[in-house]
């Protein structure tokens, strides 16, 4: 089992740059994802680490619960 790579939300920047300097991924953006909780948050005392994994898989493949919504326009059924 590998470890999590767990990180403030100024190291999963720092680790995004690493990787990708011209990235367009902001702190501000990183820390609303952490807010709301669309990526896994783990509170450690006043901090909050969240995997820098998680975050890029987020980035690449978006949230899953995005994908279950309807569509604005979206014709459903109504349950009757």
């Amino acid at each position: 089992m590998a470890i999590p790579r767990m990180r403030t939300a100024e190291g999963v920047l720092t680790e995004i740059k690493a990787q990708d300097p011209n990235s367009e991924v902001t702190l501000h953006y990183i820390r609303y994802l952490i807010h709301t909780e669309k990526v896994p948050v783990v509170s450690v005392g006043r901090k909050k680490l969240v995997d820098v994994d998680a975050v890029s898989s987020f980035l690449t493949y978006g949230s899953p619960n995005e994908q279950q919504k309807p569509m604005l326009g979206e014709i459903r059924r109504v349950a009757v």
